[in-house]
Order: C-alpha cells, then structure tokens, then sequence
C-alpha cells in the first residue's frame, strides 16, 4: 500500500447507520485506505448489515476504532479535512476534492491527514468544522445537493487515489492493424459477400463503401483483424459446403 495513503483517516462522526460504515470500508479498499476511526457513533441499526456491505473490506471494519468526539479521533492527526454540503459564513473557503487532493497528498508526506464526515442527516456541526484546516465540498446538482455517506467517502478516496499517478491503464496487447492487414481484410470481406449472395458484382463498390466506413471506425488491432478474417472464411467455406463436416 502507497505510505501516502497510509496516512489517509477517514473519520466517520455520529454515524447513525452500520450499512453506512460497511459500505464506506468498501470505498476505502477499492482505494487504498484502510484508517477508520468513528467518533461518537449513534449506530441504531443491527450492525451485520455493516459485514454484509463491507463485502471483502472485512479488515478495515475489524480494525476501526471508536472514540468520544472528533478532537479524540483527530488527535494525533495534523490536518483534518471536514466536508460539508451546506454554506454559510465559515463555509466559504471549501474547496472540491480534486483541486484539494494534491494538496492533501503532500501534507500526508508529513504527516497524517483525516477526511472527516458528518452524520447522514446533519452533517458536521459549526464547532467540528471550526477545529477543520481545509474544508471540501463535492461538486453536485444544486438541485439535490445530499450525497449519501459511503458515496461522499468514495469520491474523495478515489480523488486521492488517482492524484497519486499511479495507475496504469491496461494497453492492448495486440499491435494495430497496418493499412495493408486492413486492405486484405476488406478484400476477403467483399470475395465472402459476394460468395454468399449479400451484393452483386455490379454493386459490389458501392456497397464496399459502406463495409469500409464501418471497418474505418475505431482502431482495429491484429487480433481483431485475425477475427475478421476467420468470419469471412468461415462464411465463405460455408456458402460453398452448405452442412457438410468441415
């Protein structure tokens, strides 16, 4: 696991719903974070829906820790990021996850860093946010502003994460097709149309166009020529022998 993100918290306040916490596990193993601490939880459900959401994130949630109030479970932490939905006047310096995650990256060089989140239907009071040093908001459709909890943790997980440079998308590994595998390509497609009595000589070109702009869409590979190919084969040798056991 990244050191950085070893010095991610996630700290949950007043959590009232176990599925909450489970799914919020989840978000923070797809991402990398395993630090959960809940201050003052109000969990008033049955707490197997928090292992049954965890799904494989069991780990975190055997390994989170409960305290008594925020400024327990920020103590020895030297940045807490709050996040909030609403305005107001001690509100106004929020910034979105993607602009502040860089920053958070390079204090978590230096130290640890919690992302605190409020409780489902009232968020962070005035005074948890006051003991704050960044404030975050989620961009969102004014029209519905309240993102449920685990949503919230993903998003700003997933702007650390991906702030960090490290992934690396999967690469094709066929080459691409060069210009002469896709002209043969469309040669051996327009010998199978004809065999198999989709277009007459006569109309062949003009129907070819319409077979090249869809063969010209995309990248084609080797792989997906290779494909190609054995369908107008397959379909060649079976207009010419009908039923017959290749």
């Amino acid at each position: 696991m990244n050191q950085l993100l070893n010095n991610i918290r996630i700290v949950l306040v007043g959590t009232l719903y176990s599925g909450n916490v489970g799914s919020v596990c989840r978000a923070m193993a797809n991402m990398g974070i395993s630090d959960l601490v809940l201050a003052a939880p109000r969990i008033c459900d049955n707490w197997e829906e928090a292992a049954r959401l965890a799904v494989h994130a069991d780990a975190i949630l055997a390994n989170h820790r409960r305290v008594d109030t925020l400024a327990e479970a920020i103590a020895d932490c030297s940045w807490a990021v709050g996040t909030t939905a609403r305005g107001g006047l001690y509100r106004q310096h929020v910034k979105t996850p993607r602009e502040v995650a860089p920053e958070l990256l390079k204090l978590a060089a230096q130290g640890r860093v919690a992302l605190v989140f409020g409780r489902e239907d009232k968020g962070l009071t005035n005074e948890e946010i006051g003991i704050c040093t960044h404030l975050i908001r989620i961009p969102v459709h004014p029209d519905y502003a309240s993102l449920n909890l685990s949503q919230a943790v993903l998003l700003c997980c997933y702007e650390l994460y991906s702030a960090l440079g490290t992934y690396e998308p999967p690469v094709e590994k066929s080459s691409p097709a060069t210009a002469a595998q896709k002209g043969k390509l469309l040669e051996k497609w327009r010998e199978m149309l004809l065999t198999i009595g989709f277009m007459k000589e006569d109309k062949s070109d003009h129907m070819m166009q319409g077979v090249q702009r869809i063969f010209s869409r995309g990248t084609f590979s080797e792989d997906d020529v290779a494909i190609m190919m054995g369908v107008a084969r397959q379909a060649d040798w079976a207009s010419k022998h009908g039923n017959e056991e290749r």
